[in-house]
Parts: structure tokens; sequence; C-alpha cells
């Protein structure tokens, strides 16, 4: 815990809401990790909160798990922009990540339709540029951006349809700050 860190009630309510929406986008996603613990208790030099799952013990992921992780992750971006009709800064990292995500899918993985079967992983350090044309990077630039905005269409319809749990989730935490997955369970 961040004592030093002090944060206003605005920014406290939508650290909550953001937070909510990472538990809530989770909990009803089938291939999401279990939510240990939620809280809006400011950590570190920039965390204002978290939300803390327990990955399963696994080496392999299908499409759909790495999307549902992907959803799961824009929760706290989906429910600022439902809550709040605007969206902060504070989903940075969720954004970094899930943009590690999509490239994975579309670059290394091979689970891309248009951009087909192949890996451009390239462990050469001697290479001087990358394994592919400047119209395969388009193509690539584009497919990613398909895959984040559908997985964020995705997350926005499902926190709007959970709308009652984002609230009850969301003001549970601004009230106890922390909750674990047996809170969870309870609301």
């Amino acid at each position: 815990e961040k004592k030093s860190k002090i944060i206003s009630p605005e920014e406290k309510k939508i650290v909550a809401y953001h937070e909510a929406g990472h538990a809530v986008a989770g909990w009803f996603l089938k291939h999401a990790h279990p939510l240990v613990k939620v809280s809006i208790v400011p950590r570190g030099l920039a965390a204002l909160g978290y939300a803390q799952y327990l990955p399963k013990e696994q080496y392999l992921h299908t499409y759909n798990e790495i999307i549902d992780t992907m959803c799961m992750t824009l929760g706290g971006r989906a429910a600022e922009d439902i809550i709040f009709s605007e969206v902060s800064t504070g989903a940075q990292n969720d954004l970094e990540r899930i943009t590690k995500s999509a490239y994975s899918i579309v670059t290394l993985y091979g689970m891309n339709e248009k951009v087909g079967q192949v890996s451009f992983r390239d462990d050469n350090e001697y290479s001087f540029g990358k394994p592919y044309s400047e119209a395969t990077a388009q193509t690539i630039d584009q497919e990613v951006r398909k895959i984040i905005q559908s997985a964020y269409e995705r997350t926005k319809a499902l926190l709007k349809e959970r709308r009652k749990e984002l609230e009850l989730i969301a003001q549970e935490l601004l009230k106890k700050e922390v909750l674990f997955k047996d809170d969870l369970v309870r609301l």
C-alpha cells in the first residue's frame, strides 16, 4: 500500500469502476483466469488499483482464451467509457498488454485468417529489417486493430448487459477498498 499517494474522490471513483470492469468482465468470460482479489488501494509508482487473478498452469492457449483475456484486460477501459462517457489514462498498461497479445495472434501464432499460417518471429540479432513487405505490415496493423476493436466492443456489450453487477462491485470497492473472491461470490 502506498499511503503517501492521496487520490481525489473523483479519481477514486474512476479507479473503482475501472477495477470493477476488470472483475465483472473476468467473472463472466468463459476462459478468463479466476479472480482472487480486486483493490483500489494505490500501490507502487503508477498503480492506483489492481485486479489479481490466479492463472492456470497452462502452456498452450487457444484463440478464444487469448481473446477472453484481452476482453478481461479491456474491462477497465470499457467500464470507464460506459459509466463516465469518457476514458482516463488509467488503462495504459492494459492497452500495452492487449496490443502485444493482438500482434502475437497475427504475427507469431498464425491465428489470423487474412495474414495466414505464418510466424514472423526473428531471433537473429543481426537482422536489419522485418521479414515481410510494407503491404503485409499494413495488413498486420489493420488486423490487429480489428481484433482489438472487436474485443473492446464485446467487452462493452458484456458490461452493459451486466451493468447492475458493475455498479454493485464498484460501490462495494468504494466502501471496502479491497474485495476478495468470496465478496464477489456474495455480490
